[in-house]
């Protein structure tokens, strides 16, 4: 076996990463920054998993809870963090920003429709 042929899976893989990166990155975005929550509604197809991103812009801490989907995250300020959310069925799902929950923008809701 030549010194290629046993590089050629590796250096494959790593031409696949930047496809498979991108793909994993096409699912519904939310921005948390200190109390404002964009976008306050999402829409999503029913029976569908789906990777929701969740990025805190804001300079302080924020936490995202859907007591519904019995989800909390706690995202650091500039931190990113993924959500993975089962095939749901059809209804509203709300979700708030809890550390910020007495404002009005810091309330949302996924819709599965």
């Amino acid at each position: 076996m030549t010194r290629i042929s046993r590089l050629a899976p590796a250096l494959l893989m790593l031409a696949c990463t930047p496809a498979l990166a991108v793909a994993d990155q096409t699912g519904p975005t939310i921005t948390l920054t200190d109390g404002v929550v964009v976008p306050q509604t999402i829409a999503l197809p029913a029976d569908k998993a789906v990777t929701l991103t969740v990025y805190n812009t804001g300079e302080t801490a924020a936490e995202f809870e859907s007591k519904r989907l019995r989800i909390e995250k706690i995202i650091a300020p500039g931190e990113t963090e993924t959500i993975q959310l089962r095939a749901l069925p059809a209804g509203s799902y709300p979700f708030v920003e809890e550390f910020h929950e007495d404002l009005d923008t810091a309330k949302g809701t996924i819709v599965v429709k």
